[in-house]
């Protein structure tokens, strides 16, 4: 049950829409407007497909990074899944990470993982970690510290089926759906490490053996600017509570994880 608090900040949220329409950023033939290491990511049959042959093919996560610009608030929705015992994520308000490579990206992630707990979780890629676990929301306060506001089931997936990932991110606020269920939402007021803007990319994870596939790629561009979400410690729940930044026993899928 999620506790009252989301219930007072949404005043602060406008509603998504407002006329924008989504398109596609994929036009079903090939990478166009993507950039990405041609030897790892191409178009099958009308799928985007991405191949990670095992634990030598590279060194370092690797990215397709959208090349159409720097996106602020949006709605993006992601029909994908990911076959073989690793994860993959769907990276957004990015930048480049060039230290480990052309195709490298740290940024906010809805992480697509078949560890339940990591389904659709807020994390930041090469940044400060894991914020919220599938079924929980959180805030992140100037200090960086987080509070768990709200907890509920987690969504439950098989990331190797068909499955629609949504991202709304409107100001600080950011949503995590899986087939239209929330999976995690954050509120970032750390000023300093959150980010307002960036790039859109998708994550190929090194490691064990796995390919990623994606049917398709749509996006709603908000152009009503949202308004920031500040951090008010009177307004936390009764039942909030600090938390360390949460770890994982499943850095790649749910078994040994290939070094």
């Amino acid at each position: 049950m999620k506790f009252l608090y989301w219930a007072v900040v949404a005043v602060f949220v406008s509603p998504v829409g407002a006329g924008e329409e989504f398109v596609s950023l994929f036009n079903g033939k090939d990478l166009s407007g993507w950039d990405g290491d041609p030897k790892l990511w191409s178009v099958r049959d009308g799928i985007v497909t991405g191949v990670c042959a095992g634990p030598e093919a590279f060194p370092d996560n690797t990215f397709l990074i959208w090349r159409g610009g720097v996106l602020t608030d949006f709605e993006l929705r992601v029909v994908m899944r990911v076959k073989g015992d690793n994860n993959s994520g769907i990276q957004y308000r990015s930048r480049p990470a060039p230290g480990a490579g052309p195709w490298a990206i740290s940024g906010y992630q809805c992480d697509v993982h078949p560890a339940v707990e990591h389904t659709g979780m807020t994390y930041e890629e090469k940044g400060r970690g894991i914020f919220g676990l599938n079924g929980k929301s959180v805030i992140l306060d100037p200090s960086g510290t987080r509070w768990l506001t709200a907890e509920q089931e987690p969504v439950r997936v098989n990331v190797s089926d068909w499955n629609e990932y949504t991202v709304i991110a409107r100001g600080n606020r950011l949503i995590h759906k899986v087939n239209g269920q929330v999976s995690s939402e954050l509120i970032d007021c750390d000023e300093k490490g959150r980010a307002l803007e960036g790039l859109l990319a998708i994550q190929l994870h090194r490691g064990n053996a796995n390919t990623v596939e994606i049917r398709e790629l749509q996006i709603k561009v908000i152009r009503e600017k949202a308004e920031l979400i500040p951090f008010d410690p009177a307004k936390l729940p009764s039942g909030a509570r600090r938390i360390e930044r949460p770890g994982t026993k499943n850095p790649q899928g749910i078994g040994p994880a290939a070094r």
